[in-house]
């Protein structure tokens, strides 16, 4: 019986390590705004322009 093709990953693995990183600092950014005293809307503002600026920063880190 022959074994079957094992479908291609969905995302590299450096692709993986990226975005992980991007979404520890949209949290991290996100929980320091509101516990600071920002509104949960301000913290999630805070959380989306750290992600952006997360994952740039790393891509040109972590070379590929």
């Amino acid at each position: 019986m022959p074994q079957p093709t094992p479908q291609p990953p969905l995302l590299s693995q450096r692709a993986a390590v990226i975005l992980m990183l991007g979404a520890l600092a949209a949290v991290a950014a996100a929980v320091l705004t509101v516990l600071a005293g920002g509104v949960l809307a301000s913290g999630l503002l805070a959380g989306g322009g750290a992600f952006v600026a997360a994952v740039l920063f790393f891509n040109v880190i972590i070379g590929g």
